[in-house]
């Protein structure tokens, strides 16, 4: 009776068969998630490698000489060509007779 009690105490105490096999697929998305980890973080690092330290325009040093002539304001060109040719919009003309481009009055 000993040994029959002792049989079904080792067979409750088995594992089902789908304990730790998952194991080894853990460990291997682990490793592949902090592979993923590391290279993200060295392409941040090269980056931000790149930014400038300050975005104050007073600080930033041009690129090559053109960025050092100052660039008119956007639409001055457009202003500059109307101050030279004021006569460029005109209001409608007027002949001798004040009602003429009237609709007739009824």
């Amino acid at each position: 009776m000993n040994a029959a009690l002792t049989l079904l105490a080792v067979q409750e105490q088995q594992l089902p068969e789908d304990v730790g096999k998952a194991g080894p697929v853990g460990l291997f998305l682990i490793v592949v998630l902090l592979i993923a980890v590391i290279l993200l973080g060295r392409s941040m690092g090269r980056h931000l490698k790149r930014v400038p330290r300050s975005f104050d325009p007073a600080d930033r040093v041009p690129d090559s000489p053109a960025e050092l002539v100052d660039d008119p304001a956007p639409g001055q060109e457009l202003l500059d060509t109307l101050r030279r040719a004021p006569l460029a919009i005109e209001p409608p003309r007027r002949s001798g007779d004040p009602h003429e481009g009237r609709p007739p009055a009824s």
